[in-house]
């Protein structure tokens, strides 16, 4: 996030914000912030470029720009373009005495700079009427990246795994915030990143994006909000906006009823644009101050993300806010930041599942194509010091929950299942068990709280490695803190002698906070290693 206070020179944020915009756009020539006369009141340029030309063409444009204004309801803004021999210019009035002119090269796509114009504009109106200690956050997103679905995948999938190998996590997520216009969505961005509420009401010129970062239950949460503006006249537009979205606020005004019953609207809108994905929401009532006006009732909001949950299949919150005193401000993005982190941990979640049933289905077809008896092709053990907390036999009986359960046995310190597709599940306390004829065997051992290993724990490690059979796997996981030491409980565990007198595979991994997750990677591990030997 690039971030400036008012206190550096205008001149230098449009000089650093244009040169920006070049930068990100190769097909830009020039962006220059003019006056009705022409006069430039800030611009910057490649070389070879005329800037008295241009200045000449803004004053010719901005007498029709103001007859575009006048057909809109707000009568604020105006756009053109046109072509000439060598550029493409197009024009965007930024209020009803100055102008921006973004100067492409004759063979540059209008439609695909007109995105990056907007967000320009919308950054210059902030420089223009920014007061003294006002922050403006200079960041220009490359559009083609955030709207990627693959680049986007693949930063959620890092930022989990990233979050796996630490205590916290770390989520860097896009999401945008929507509604009518007049309903306060800037407030409310504002009120959040900056605790500040202006009474001068300005509609967003098309997109502004802010950035903030938060601590989140020891996670570190970077947002990304892209404050959309409401205008139909946008909407050509709001489709780069709105793709690569995470997480999106649906924002109407308590007070007027016609924002609340456009909700649909928008949310089909954002729907259309981000290619049906389901992603999380939160329906935020604003002006929640107001109550003396207010035309929508608490439960109108709740029977509405009720209705989200029956009939589009999605898991949305309902708040109300005010951002003329900051009243549960902080709880929105608070809750939007919790359900994007649990949406992302049930996705990762889903895909290893996936992952570790492939595995599985690999060794069975193995198997069974070396004659294999077809009711026993595939034995795993899991081991736990109570039968209450035992998440690797839970994982494993889940990834086979579509087919056939037989249970054998099920008492307090044995449990025996059979599933039809030839997987055996057994499952033992510490004390009492037995890993003969099994393929893998896991165990887990808790030392958050330990200095020092229990003695039994090796005890329970040397009886496996001597039960199992040759050519086996056994899986040792163990849960343990930042705090813990890792060398030395791998000291205390050393079961070299042992090993040296049988041929098994012995492996060990940490188990931090996401255990689950981390349970799931290794037990594909101990799959894949099974399939090979």
């Amino acid at each position: 996030m690039v971030e400036y206070s008012l206190a550096v020179n205008r001149n230098e944020l449009f000089l650093e914000f244009f040169n920006r915009f070049l930068e990100i756009n190769k097909d830009v020539e020039a962006v220059i912030v003019s006056d009705q006369q022409g006069l430039v009141i800030a611009g910057e340029k490649r070389k070879d470029i005329n800037m008295e030309i241009v200045s000449v063409l803004t004053s010719i444009i901005n007498p029709i720009l103001e007859r575009i204004r006048n057909e809109f309801a707000f009568r604020e803004f105006g756009t053109a373009s046109f072509d000439t021999e060598f550029y493409r210019l197009l024009f965007i009035s930024l209020d009803e005495s100055r102008t921006l002119s973004v100067v492409l090269n004759n063979m540059a796509s209008v439609d695909k700079a007109s995105p990056y114009a907007y967000l320009l504009a919308e950054k210059a109106v902030q420089i223009l009427n920014a007061e003294e200690g006002d922050n403006i956050q200079m960041t220009i997103p490359h559009f083609e990246y955030e709207t990627d679905a693959s680049a986007t995948e693949e930063r959620v999938k890092n930022q989990i795994y990233q979050m796996r190998l630490d205590q916290g996590g770390t989520y860097r997520f896009k999401f945008v915030i929507i509604g009518d216009h007049e309903v306060g969505k800037t407030s409310l961005v504002r009120r959040f990143v900056e605790n500040k509420f202006s009474h001068d009401y300005r509609a967003t010129i098309g997109l502004n994006i802010l950035s903030h970062n938060i601590e989140f239950y020891g996670n570190n949460v970077a947002y990304s909000l892209w404050d959309i503006g409401a205008q139909s006249f946008f909407a050509r537009f709001r489709q780069t906006y709105y793709l690569g979205a995470q997480a999106a606020f649906i924002v109407f005004d308590l007070t007027k009823k016609e924002s609340f019953d456009n909700i649909m609207k928008w949310y089909n809108e954002l729907e259309k644009f981000i290619d049906q994905r389901k992603i999380p929401l939160i329906i935020i009532g604003n002006k929640k101050d107001l109550t003396d006006q207010r035309a929508i009732a608490y439960q109108d909001g709740v029977d509405i993300v009720s209705n989200f949950s029956k009939n589009v299949k999605i898991k949305a919150s309902y708040i109300e806010t005010s951002a003329l005193t900051g009243e549960n401000v902080e709880d929105a993005f608070t809750l939007i930041a919790y359900h994007y982190i649990s949406q992302s941990k049930q996705e990762e979640e889903d895909r290893l599942k996936n992952d570790l049933l492939d595995e599985l289905n690999l060794i069975l077809e193995k198997r069974k194509k070396q004659g294999v008896n077809l009711e026993n092709l595939l034995t795993l053990t899991v081991i736990s010091e109570n039968e209450f907390w035992s998440p690797g036999l839970q994982i494993l009986s889940n990834i086979n929950s579509e087919y056939k359960l037989e249970k054998l046995k099920d008492n307090f310190d044995e449990k025996v299942y059979i599933f039809s597709n030839g997987v055996i599940l057994k499952n033992y306390l510490y004390k009492n068990f037995d890993v003969t004829h099994s393929d893998g065997v896991f165990c887990i051992f808790d030392a958050r709280y330990e200095d020092h290993i229990d003695p039994e724990w090796k005890d329970v490690v040397k009886d496996i490695i001597r039960g199992i059979e040759e050519n086996k796997v056994v899986l040792i996981g163990i849960r343990v803190t930042e705090k813990s030491d890792w060398s030395l409980i791998m000291e205390e565990f050393n079961v070299n002698e042992l090993l040296e007198q049988k041929m098994i595979s012995l492996l060990f991994f940490k188990i931090g906070v996401e255990y689950r997750l981390e349970i799931y990677d290794q037990l594909k591990v101990m799959l894949n290693t099974i399939k090979y030997l």
